[in-house]
């Protein structure tokens, strides 16, 4: 039997190992059984008549060693072989050809083979390690986490869990407007898990699902099923639209996320940094649907393709802005909502629907700080322009004259009409 002063050493760190990293003792047993064996058949070529048993109970380990009794003559092997001699020490009726089992000093076996089973320990124990932080992260995708920031760096954020695993946070993960200290939680999901060399596991803030996971913490009924969020369109930071549906006629699904006085989504908001959150009822009808992901705004008249999966929708004047939002987030989250690329033009009072362009399409002859500019004052296509008057331009978008003359003469040669082209050009 081997010490059991040094055994016990070593099932205590083994006991210790397992508090620390949630490895199950069956597993630890087992490694040390195979690290045992491991370390006996790199000495003696075979391990095959050892038995290893591990008492962790008991704090022991006990290494059995069968040999088979042949002649003094014949002994050529003291691993697998005992002579007769030798063999009738131990028992004086052993014979040639039986079976004498007898337990080993592993400590016996030299300093080296210590240090080897140590190191083959600390491998093994590495590796168990390593795929226990996988296969529980691996488990965890898609699901929030929260993590305390470790240290900050320039592409990335290391956080640390409760049990010390390191995750991390890539700034592309990250909502533009995210600001963090060390040592304050942050709450994200977990996006994915690599396992190249080491786990790595990556969090996102940004994901659509991040959102999804926050509404159904924050609402019940999404929790238990009675609501669905059938599709999300999400700018981090900016905005975002999520559709939902009921189960139960009793149930409104908007009111249900929003909660009474915004309640429930003033939390997701704030968790958001601020990301506008608009809420709306899913439906399987396109022509509805589209107009509902357009909200605030009206939308007069719809024509699709269903085939370029193309809409053009056609609004009163006053609905244009509306339907555009800010900096375009509204038209291009509708758009990322239904599927179809979405086509705004104003309605005429003939109700015959004009074309116009949008400030984007002139980034190649206008610079981009003046198309901002003039977005800023809410213009948001080359007709809104035209109509605004030269002192509004110049005073509210700074601009020379000049430039404002250039920009109108740019604008206004999109449209092919020459009598179009005179009505939009300012005297």
């Amino acid at each position: 039997m081997a010490k059991k002063t040094e055994m016990l050493t070593l099932i205590e760190t083994f006991q210790e190992f397992k508090e620390l990293k949630n490895i199950d003792r069956m597993t630890l047993v087992s490694v040390l059984e195979e690290s045992f064996r491991s370390v006996i058949s790199k000495m003696f070529g075979t391990d095959e008549n050892y038995s290893v048993i591990v008492n962790p109970d008991k704090g022991d380990c006990e290494i059995q060693r069968t040999r088979v009794v042949v002649a003094d003559a014949d002994l050529e092997d003291e691993n697998t072989q005992i002579s007769l001699t030798e063999a009738q020490t131990i028992d004086a009726d052993f014979e040639v050809g039986e079976e004498v089992s007898e337990f080993v000093d592993f400590s016996k076996f030299g300093r080296r083979a210590i240090l080897n089973l140590r190191q083959t320990l600390a491998s093994k124990i590495l590796e168990l390690e390593k795929d226990s932080l996988y296969n529980r992260y691996s488990e965890m995708v898609g699901k929030i986490v929260a993590a305390e920031v470790y240290q900050i760096w320039k592409k990335e954020i290391l956080l640390l869990d409760e049990e010390g695993n390191e995750l991390l946070l890539p700034k592309t993960e990250q909502i533009p407007s995210d600001f963090f200290r060390k040592g304050e939680t942050v709450r994200a999901i977990v996006d994915h898990v690599d396992n190249v060399n080491n786990p790595k596991i990556i969090l996102s803030r940004t994901s659509n699902s991040f959102l999804q996971r926050l509404f159904e913490q924050e609402v019940p009924e999404i929790a238990d099923g009675l609501i669905t969020i059938q599709k999300i369109a999400r700018i981090p930071g900016e905005r975002a639209k999520i559709a939902v549906e009921s189960y139960d006629d009793r149930i409104d699904p908007v009111g249900a996320c929003v909660g009474v006085k915004g309640a429930r989504i003033h939390g997701i908001v704030r968790e958001l940094r601020n990301e506008n959150i608009d809420v709306i009822n899913y439906t399987t009808n396109t022509d509805l649907f589209i107009r509902r992901a357009l909200s605030p705004a009206k939308v007069s008249d719809l024509k699709i393709d269903d085939e370029a999966h193309r809409a053009d929708v056609y609004l009163k004047q006053d609905q244009v802005s509306l339907a555009i939002g800010k900096n375009g987030l509204n038209i291009k989250l509708a758009s990322m909502l239904t599927g179809y690329t979405i086509d705004v033009y104003r309605e005429l009072e003939d109700n015959v629907a004009e074309e116009d362009v949008y400030l984007d399409d002139f980034r190649d002859d206008i610079d981009d700080w003046v198309i901002e500019a003039l977005q800023a004052m809410g213009l948001d296509t080359a007709k809104a322009v035209l109509r605004t008057s030269r002192e509004d331009l110049i005073a509210k978008a700074d601009l020379e004259v000049e430039q404002v003359d250039d920009i109108l003469s740019i604008l206004a040669s999109e449209f092919a009409d020459e009598a179009e082209f005179q009505k939009f050009i300012k005297k």
